[in-house]
């Protein structure tokens, strides 16, 4: 795995990030034993990158990025965002 220094801040974050927006649910069903094993394996594979936000799955990939800080002791780095929730089909949201 590559790193790279994330702007200033020293830290040192893989070149590939790990997209949480599926396990959270906001595109079908998907089962959180199988979430965590993906999140396990990217760890393994050296992913230390994490983006997330409030949205995916209402906290529901925040939930489970939380749960693997505590079942691993690698140092990982999340990114997350917060807004305001609008229908993705409203034109004045946009």
């Amino acid at each position: 795995m590559q790193y790279r220094e994330l702007g200033r801040t020293g830290w040192r974050v893989s070149a590939s990030s790990f997209g949480a927006w599926a396990i959270g649910g906001s595109w079908g069903e998907v089962d959180d034993q199988e979430s965590m094993a993906a999140l396990h394996t990217a760890v393994d594979c050296g992913v230390n990158f994490f983006d997330t936000a409030d949205v995916y799955g209402d906290g529901r990939s925040e939930r489970l990025l939380r749960r693997l800080r505590q079942e691993r002791s690698e140092e990982i780095v999340i990114a997350t965002k917060a807004g305001r929730r609008l229908d993705p089909h409203v034109a004045s949201g946009y």
